[in-house]
C-alpha cells in the first residue's frame, strides 16, 4: 500500500503550520530582543518565503477558472 505522506494538499498544511510558528517566534522576539535586528530580518525572510510557497501551492491546487 502507498500512502503518500507529501501530497500537495499535506504540504500546505505543513508550510502554513510552519508560517504560523514563525509569526509567533517574530512576535516574541521583537518583545524580547528588539535589538537583534539580523535574527528577526532572516525570520521574517523566512516568513516571507514561507507565504509564497503557500501562494504558489494553493494557485497549483485551486487554478483560476478562466473568464
Amino acid at each position: 500500500m502507498n500512502t503518500n505522506l507529501h501530497s500537495l494538499p499535506r504540504l500546505l498544511i505543513e508550510l502554513r503550520i510552519e508560517h504560523a510558528d514563525l509569526d509567533g517566534l517574530i512576535d516574541q522576539a521583537t518583545l524580547s530582543l528588539p535589538e537583534d535586528e539580523l535574527m528577526l530580518r532572516r525570520l521574517k525572510k523566512r516568513r516571507l518565503a514561507l507565504k509564497d510557497q503557500i501562494s504558489r501551492l494553493e494557485a497549483e491546487l485551486d487554478p483560476p477558472q478562466p473568464a
